[in-house]
């Protein structure tokens, strides 16, 4: 059998592996902090007398975009936009530490202050409490201040704020860490209270990104039958004598 069908599959499950990344993507674009996952193709040479000029097309994924979303102002106390290239922690369900953008924070039934995902915030000495029926502010190097109901603030803890050296890795989970285990806090990192940033995904971009990569699997499909059609016609002519 002709190796166009397996050469053309290859590059048809690669284009489905890159259409799954940009559908993330794209239902992530409203997504407080979302980082874009980045794709790209690798050509990888058949071996073997008289392959040499077929390749195989590889899906891998690269990495993540770093660069920074809009911030936009929402005037809620609980809401930080980390400034920078810095990350909040957080404490992933597995008990591992992770790191994460979305700064919409909220205070769970126990008190404890949790992402909008539920997820523990971390601090300097571990997950950060807020005292009941406090109100919560947090300034501009993290520092997490409950205002009780006789008007005093009291500092709770500090946001552990943390600027990676290296990229970051993505889990399977949506947050990331340190390639090289967890890192440490960074105290010059800012915050900017009551303000959220964005993901930096574009959806236009993303669209355009899925149309193409559709008439790419199409066109990869149309290979996988010409090449059915080839070896139909290879066969009846062998039939034939």
């Amino acid at each position: 059998m002709d190796r166009m069908i397996f050469l053309s599959m290859s590059g048809a499950k690669a284009t489905m592996q890159r259409q799954d990344t940009l559908a993330n993507n794209l239902a992530n674009v409203s997504t407080p902090g979302f980082r874009a996952e980045l794709q790209a193709f690798r050509a990888v040479p058949v071996q073997g007398s008289g392959a040499s000029t077929r390749v195989y097309a590889l899906e891998t994924t690269t990495g993540y975009d770093a660069s920074a979303g809009a911030i936009t102002a929402t005037g809620r106390d609980l809401d930080v936009a980390v400034k920078g290239n810095s990350w909040l922690t957080v404490q992933a369900l597995d008990g591992t530490e992770a790191y994460t953008r979305g700064g919409s924070l909220e205070v769970s039934n126990d008190g404890t202050l949790t992402t909008r995902g539920g997820l523990p915030v971390m601090g300097d000495g571990g997950p950060l409490q807020v005292p009941p029926n406090a109100a919560v502010n947090i300034g501009a190097d993290g520092t997490v201040s409950a205002k009780g109901t006789d008007g005093k603030n009291t500092a709770i803890g500090k946001l552990k704020l943390v600027t990676p050296e290296a990229p970051l890795q993505r889990g399977t989970d949506g947050l990331f860490r340190g390639a090289d285990g967890d890192l440490t806090a960074d105290d010059t990192a800012r915050v900017q209270d009551g303000a959220l940033e964005g993901s930096n995904v574009s959806a236009v971009e993303s669209m355009v990104a899925m149309i193409a990569a559709a008439r790419q699997f199409e066109a990869q499909m149309k290979m996988i039958q010409t090449a059915e059609a080839d070896e139909k016609a290879a066969s009846q002519l062998l039939g034939a004598n």
